[in-house]
């Protein structure tokens, strides 16, 4: 396929063929997902014996995910909590200074460290100095991997923050340009690109542009703002926000006369506050690699922002979903999720975003994949950037909310077909690398919408539906006791999804009283209600509504309020 007649499918077409094989695609996830539902009942009506002796299997089979999340998601923590203390912009100064020197003076730190290590007198001053000679030991192989001509100076790189927003208000909007201000990182180095939206009401949207300019106008290299009118053939989605915003940041570095590839577009959520290193990481990750441009950018999404202020469900929704991104930090599997970057000369080669799809954090990923034949791969930066939770006025409304939210998330499979469609035809790309895309796509989405309902329901329903033959078997007797044994067991991962959470909790906001830490421990109790309620039956939603042609056409925006520390009283 040539790079320059690139072309990306599109889930809308009049191509009788394509048409044909994009909706055999798109019913498979919402097919297999019904068929083990459904099967779970007749096969245990069926054949009790082999659905008892699958239980105990599937049940294995979990245990090892189980352990294995919670020791990755583990490693991940701690790479978190490590590269959020370095000084990432220092770093970016001294490779661009010149490599050598770099390696000699990391080498000289770490025989240093050492020294200081001997006389050391306390357990805390030995593990700060052990954490910088693994920290300095990291870097020098790293280096060592590295070529003079393959640096980018620091200097050359320019941020533009894209900041999309719909219905936000200025005061969902300030935490983030304030973060972005305060950074590590020169504000002369940034651009602001507030993407609005034309069908917002005009005073409201004009009001919320002039606070904003107002008070951050002046303090970084640019402040633009888009206003996106919604063309014939686009959805009003984020994604063709985003994409008409991209296109008018392009003729802004057109007439300046800027290079794409100096350029990282950070594409956040309006209310992603960023770590005071989040720039200095991703310059450093960007500068250093000769392959630059075959990789997304993808920080660790925390929602940390009103974390304390919305409810248990929510709160266990998307700790949850911060644990998950955190592992998948740690696998070659990993896409790009919510707020994250990409060179910009990236996105005008494939074209920005499809203005006609409602999932748009992940599918620009796989545009990247499919551009460069596979060899195209999201970096992790261990830095959080920090995001609004679910919160409306009552506590019904959040959870009705988050409910929507977790199904236009699992509205991402409407991905499947449009990926399928643009890899297998590529000779480029290896057999072995399409079925693994394929498989991993329609494995995570199965597992989502049914192992809650497998887990909570699968054990009893050989017993239920087994007939009295069956269960006078020894099978039908121990299986209640093998089950719950094996469910204990994984139980660890729990134990270390409730210790996380508390190691990374954001601090205590003075109008939230101490009593609600144990309000965050009790609130794990509720997994066996939410992981089938907020989790499960939102992705079914969504499969069954692609199955059945009851398509979303329009993007839901999360209703996100900030609330103000007095009307806690």
């Amino acid at each position: 396929m040539s790079k320059k007649e690139f072309k990306f499918p599109s889930p809308v077409n009049n191509n009788t063929h394509d048409k044909r094989i994009h909706r055999i695609l798109e019913v498979i996830p919402a097919i297999l997902t019904w068929f083990t539902i459904i099967g779970m009942i007749l096969f245990s009506y069926l054949i009790p014996n082999a659905v008892a002796i699958f239980i105990i299997a599937f049940d294995i089979y979990w245990i090892h995910r189980t352990i294995f999340i919670a020791y990755y998601s583990i490693k991940a923590y701690k790479k978190l909590k490590n590269q959020q203390k370095i000084n990432w912009l220092e770093r970016c100064k001294e490779v661009s200074k010149g490599l050598n020197d770099y390696k000699r003076k990391t080498a000289t730190n770490i025989v240093l460290a050492k020294q200081h290590l001997l006389n050391a007198k306390t357990k805390k001053k030995k593990a700060e100095i052990k954490q910088l000679i693994k920290n300095e030991k990291e870097l020098l192989a790293r280096l060592d991997e590295m070529h003079d001509g393959d640096i980018m100076n620091w200097k050359d790189v320019i941020h533009v923050v894209m900041l999309p927003t719909a219905s936000e208000g200025p005061e969902n909007i300030d935490p983030a340009l304030a973060a972005i201000r305060d950074s590590n990182y020169p504000n002369d180095k940034i651009i602001i690109l507030l993407a609005t939206e034309e069908r917002e009401k005009k005073e409201k949207r004009e009001a919320k542009v002039k606070f904003l300019k107002d008070k951050y106008g002046d303090t970084f290299a640019d402040f633009l703002v888009s206003v996106h009118v919604v063309a014939e053939g686009e959805m009003k989605c984020k994604a063709s926000n985003t994409t008409y915003a991209a296109k008018e940041l392009q003729a802004y570095l057109d007439k300046k006369g800027i290079d794409y590839k100096r350029v990282i577009l950070s594409n956040f959520d309006c209310e992603s506050v960023a770590h005071s290193e989040y720039f200095g990481a991703l310059t450093f990750e960007y500068i250093v690699d000769a392959k630059r441009l075959q990789f997304a950018y993808q920080p660790i999404p925390m929602y940390h922002n009103n974390l304390w202020d919305t409810n248990a469900f929510v709160r266990v929704i998307v700790t949850s979903s911060s644990f998950w991104h955190m592992f998948q930090t740690t696998r070659r599997e990993m896409v790009t999720f919510s707020s994250h970057a990409e060179a910009f000369d990236t996105l005008v080669k494939v074209g920005f975003w499809p203005v006609n799809m409602i999932s748009e954090d992940s599918i620009i990923y796989w545009k990247g994949y499919s551009y460069f034949n596979s060899q195209y791969a999201v970096k992790p930066l261990y830095v959080p950037v920090s995001m609004d939770a679910v919160l409306a006025e009552t506590y019904w409304k959040t959870i009705v909310n988050q409910y929507k939210q977790k199904r236009r998330w699992a509205y991402g499979i409407e991905n499947f077909p449009i990926i399928m469609r643009a890899i297998w035809p590529n000779k480029k790309i290896h057999w072995f690398e399409k079925i693994r895309v394929g498989f991993e796509m329609l494995e995570g989405h199965h597992s989502w919408a049914t192992a809650p309902f497998m887990l909570a329901l699968l054990g009893w329903l050989p017993l239920i539906f087994g007939g009295p033959m069956f269960n006078q078997s020894v099978l039908a007797h121990n299986l209640p006791i093998v089950t719950r044994t094996l469910m204990t067991i994984a139980m660890t991962g729990l134990t270390v999804s409730i210790s996380l959470s508390f190691l990374l909790l954001p601090p205590r906001p003075k109008h939230i009283p101490r009593k609600n830490y144990i309000y965050m421990l009790l609130q794990w109790f509720l997994v066996p209600i939410i992981a089938p309620t907020l989790g499960a039956i939102p992705a079914i939603e969504s499969q069954t509504r692609i199955l059945i042609k009851k398509y979303f056409t329009e993007f839901w925006v999360t209703e996100k309020i900030v609330k103000k520390p007095n009307s806690h009283k």
